[in-house]
């Protein structure tokens, strides 16, 4: 019984968090090599923008509709257009491009970039945070936030700014698996529930006769 629920396991897929750092790692090392880790970087962070803001590739890279052939024809070509099969930073973001969508890996292409930041940061000493914006924040408020979350954690911490207006206004802010929401959708859900717990407390009193 023990030996057939190891075959079980060692038959599940990894999860996606591990499958990206395996594949982000494999990149930075490559990357270490080359001593290309700034360059590959910021061509990385132009690719993540261009998957935040086209809704159409992100349906093409997520549905399954489209098979793995399909993927890695369109990216053939997206590497050919974009320059990117040269030698060095281009020339390693385009094979690993051509390696992920090969392997039907390209739906996470975006938890691979994040992971490959996490480690450039590493590398120079740096955490990286994510922040969730209702609205873009100023240069002034960015160095503001900055000032807080190194004083918080002690460490240099490099973020980047993500406006969803979704969230009504505030912040969120995530490092790692940790996460603070001063959001204001937050808190108001807070308050709702809040409310209903309140309105609940009312009704029940409501059914006991006064003495």
């Amino acid at each position: 019984m023990e030996e057939e629920r190891q075959k079980i396991v060692a038959r599940m897929p990894a999860p996606i968090s591990l499958v990206a750092r395996r594949y982000a790692g494999s990149l930075f090392e490559l990357a270490t090599e080359a001593g290309c880790v700034e360059a590959i970087g910021r061509v990385l962070s132009v690719l993540s923008l261009f998957l935040d803001k086209n809704s159409d590739f992100r349906y093409f890279v997520s549905s399954p509709a489209f098979s793995k052939q399909n993927h890695l024809k369109a990216v053939e070509f997206f590497v050919n257009q974009a320059g990117l099969n040269g030698i060095g930073a281009s020339g390693l973001i385009g094979n690993f491009l051509q390696v992920v969508a090969s392997s039907g890996r390209l739906s996470i292409l975006s938890v691979m970039i994040k992971a490959f930041h996490d480690l450039a940061a590493d590398l120079r000493g740096e955490v990286f945070a994510e922040v969730v914006s209702a609205y873009a924040l100023s240069d002034d408020q960015q160095k503001e936030l900055k000032t807080v979350l190194d004083d918080a954690f002690g460490k240099d911490i490099v973020f980047q700014v993500d406006v969803d207006t979704s969230i009504l206004g505030g912040l969120i802010v995530r490092i790692g698996s940790f996460q603070v929401d001063v959001s204001l959708r937050t808190k108001l859900s807070s308050l709702k529930l809040a409310l209903k717990e309140g309105n609940s407390w009312i009704s029940n009193r409501r059914k006991f006769p006064k003495s």
